[in-house]
């Protein structure tokens, strides 16, 4: 009685399975990849194919923990510390970093030397007409003696070929302290502070990425398996066709059948291997490595996954405080908004104190001139203005000003991308937790169900198609349950990413932190 029903129960699940499904699907080819690890017979892509009554061993190996093999957290890290994108922004940080230090020098008095020669042209002197000789010497220490200063009838002067100077003058930005360079120095720290936030969220990104290549590399592998479980299958089948043909309980079109599911299957293995050889160079790339030999998984997408903790608006407002790109974006904000009150300043007098000392042979402030170092100083202050500054003030206040009203509107797109987000990989979670259950029960059903059809096939009393769609919904099970687990471990790396938690470990992995 027990049997009967079971049987019957078999039969109605073939029906429902045979309406949906009569032959291999095309989505199951194209999780497909290449590992070292698969038996030789599978390695060769022209050699000879195995006859339809030999088994490949599943290799199961590809799926095992390798003790000190490569796990997504140490793909992570690699690839945010090798990160080219993190690099390019590096270099922009190292110039923004530059620019602080030039605003604070801007604080400064600004020397200047000055070291000069000149020599001048040769030429008769004019003299001036003079009632009386007053005397024909020079005082002592002014001109050298006997250089006569006047004459019977002229007054003359010594000329000065040769001209030496040295300066040193100083000069100090009064009104700029008040109205400019404080600004600018704000300004130059704020565009410093985007551009460390954009380092550390280049390196997050190719963190989350690299994990997640991981995990298709895992699932690559793991298709191997179930490509070569969907071949054995089908080569059963043919030789299940084969006896039930000789036997006169099935057709020749049955078994020409499973010897095209059977070549399909082939194909896909094939395919299977290409996408794991694909996947695994990404995560080289990913890593920027060219370590020899194959790499082996130290994680196994059989393990449990950890439960994602909190409510959608937790997470959203976690990810909207944690996000370095909204961070990146209010500091260039308030960068432009202070590089604004710094141009409002051209718009003022500017008043600079000035200082100058001067060694000068001779010395333009001795008269008359005598080829003599002589030294002098002055100090005094400056204001300058023109209405032109004015016309132009303007112009560059309202570009800075529309330029941080830009990036605040920037702020609010993001805000709600990300916002987005966190809703969209927060429901990939749950999603693929009800995935995994279900398909776990799917694969135990569609085994059950392939297992029943191989049997009535194998005693003629079912047929080569109802055990076709069998096999096509038992590798359609296994890779739905593939896919759930590593969807899985692939939406809780996005959301980590979303909610902004992977900082951290990117920036532990730019300073070699543990």
């Amino acid at each position: 009685m027990r049997t009967g029903v079971g049987r019957c129960a078999a039969f109605t699940l073939l029906a429902v399975v045979a309406s949906t499904a009569t032959g291999p699907r095309a989505g199951a080819q194209e999780r497909t990849g290449v590992a070292p690890q698969i038996p030789e017979a599978a390695q060769a892509p022209h050699a000879t194919v195995a006859p339809p009554t030999q088994l490949l061993p599943v290799p199961n190996e590809l799926l095992r923990v390798n003790p000190g093999g490569l796990t997504s957290v140490e793909v992570g890290r690699r690839a945010a510390a090798t990160s080219y994108s993190a690099k390019a922004n590096q270099e922009v940080l190292r110039g923004a970093a530059a620019r602080v230090d030039e605003a604070w020098a801007g604080f400064l008095p600004r020397l200047i030397g000055t070291a000069s020669y000149t020599r001048l042209s040769n030429f008769t002197p004019p003299s001036i007409a003079a009632g009386s000789l007053v005397g024909t010497e020079a005082p002592v220490g002014l001109i050298p003696s006997g250089t006569p200063l006047f004459s019977t009838g002229s007054l003359t002067f010594p000329l000065v070929l040769n001209n030496y100077l040295l300066q040193a003058s100083i000069s100090v930005p009064i009104s700029d302290y008040f109205l400019r360079l404080n600004q600018n120095y704000s300004a130059a720290t704020h565009s410093e502070d985007a551009a460390r936030y954009d380092v550390a969220s280049a390196r997050a990104i190719s963190a989350a990425d690299g994990r997640a290549t991981y995990y298709s590399w895992l699932r690559a592998r793991g298709a191997i398996v179930v490509a070569v479980q969907a071949l054995n299958d089908q080569r059963d089948h043919l030789k299940l066709a084969q006896n039930q043909f000789e036997v006169g309980q099935a057709s020749k079109a049955d078994v020409l059948r499973a010897e095209t599911n059977e070549a399909a299957a082939e194909l896909q293995v094939e395919r299977s291997k290409n996408l794991a050889d694909l996947t695994e160079k990404q995560v080289r790339i990913a890593m920027h490595t060219d370590e020899p030999g194959a790499l082996l998984p130290g994680e196994s997408l059989e393990a449990p996954v950890a439960p994602v903790l909190g409510n959608l608006k937790e997470l959203t407002d976690e990810a909207l405080a944690s996000r370095l790109e909204i961070k990146s974006i209010d500091a260039n904000a308030a960068s432009a908004r202070q590089q604004a009150r710094a141009a409002r300043a051209q718009r003022y007098p500017v008043i600079t104190g000035v200082g100058d000392v001067i060694e000068g042979n001779p010395n333009t402030r001795v008269f008359p001139l005598t080829p003599t170092w002589f030294p002098t100083w002055d100090l005094g202050a400056r204001l300058t203005w023109s209405p032109n500054d004015v016309l132009l003030a303007n112009g560059n206040v309202t570009d800075l000003a529309s330029r941080a009203a830009q990036l605040e509107a920037q702020k609010g797109i993001l805000r709600d991308n990300v916002m987005i987000e966190v809703q969209q990989y927060w429901q990939n979670v749950r999603e693929a937790d009800i995935a995994m259950e279900s398909t776990t029960r799917e694969l135990a059903s569609a085994e059950e169900a392939y297992r029943v059809a191989r049997e009535l096939f194998n005693n003629g009393r079912g047929t080569s198609t109802t055990l076709s769609d069998a096999e096509t919904d038992l590798t359609r099970a296994r890779l739905d349950l593939l896919n759930a687990r590593a969807d899985a471990r692939t939406a809780r790396v996005r959301l980590e990413h979303a909610l902004g938690r992977d900082v951290r470990d990117a920036q532990a992995a730019a300073t070699g932190a543990p």
